[in-house]
């Protein structure tokens, strides 16, 4: 692969993501944004379909049951990142998640699941209404956010942050993870698999192209950490979830 401007390439995928975002929202990436918002009306509307009768639901096994309860884990683990990118407790995220995960490998039928998925998403949203009243981020920090977004293309240190925002990187990686959550570093590799997530679905962007425009150290590093993260490679996400879009 030749040399690739990871600046020009990351801005290109933004400019699609903002016109797509002028058209109909996608429905999935807008589920999950209306949870971490704390939406409880728009959660609700898109809960009246059951997680089993979904369209484009994805066959991971060919027992019913089994298949249902998979799809319930991916949902779990997106609502839980999700939540965690809006501000919930590290922590207190992946412990609901493993509550729910643990609620659904007891269920009998795909039913039961289905019903779980629904009790599980409002849950979430609930909480992350409550915290969006109670909470708010501060201006470093959330000049900090903006910042990695913007430069996700990039090699983004603790330093650079602190030199951008002129705090100490002491102080300011204390502020971040009592705000956030988690530490800057592990927010800045959460928003880079996210980012990668998106290209892998809606992008042509080749495995090592996504991680060279993401400013990954190294193809092999990237694929090692996404499946750390996802418990699959990224070829095979892609090919769960790739939805080819007119460029």
């Amino acid at each position: 692969m030749g040399k690739i401007n990871s600046s020009q390439l990351y801005r290109e995928f933004l400019h699609r993501e903002e016109e797509e975002a002028r058209a109909p929202y996608m429905p999935e990436l807008d589920f999950y944004s209306a949870i971490k918002n704390g939406d409880m009306d728009k959660v609700m509307y898109y809960c009246k379909e059951p997680l089993d009768q979904k369209e484009g639901l994805g066959i991971l096994s060919e027992n019913a049951l089994q298949n249902i309860k998979y799809h319930f884990v991916i949902t779990a683990a997106m609502i839980t990142r999700y939540c965690i990118e809006g501000g919930m407790d590290f922590a207190a995220a992946y412990n609901l998640s493993d509550y729910y995960i643990m609620k659904a490998d007891k269920c009998l039928t795909v039913r039961e699941v289905s019903d779980l998925n629904t009790k599980m998403c409002m849950d979430y949203t609930k909480k992350m209404q409550m915290q969006r009243k109670q909470k708010v981020f501060s201006r470093h920090v959330s000049e900090c956010v903006d910042y990695i977004y913007d430069h996700l293309h990039t090699r983004i240190t603790v330093r650079v942050l602190a030199e951008h925002v002129q705090l100490s990187q002491a102080y300011l990686s204390r502020v971040f993870k009592q705000e956030m959550g988690m530490s800057i570093s592990e927010y800045i590799q959460f928003k880079k698999l996210e980012t990668s997530k998106r290209m892998l679905s809606y992008s042509d962007y080749s495995v090592a192209e996504i991680a060279a425009i993401l400013a990954f150290p190294s193809h092999s590093y990237f694929t090692e950490v996404f499946h750390k993260s996802e418990g699959m490679t990224p070829l095979k996400y892609r090919a769960i979830y790739y939805r080819r879009l007119e460029m």
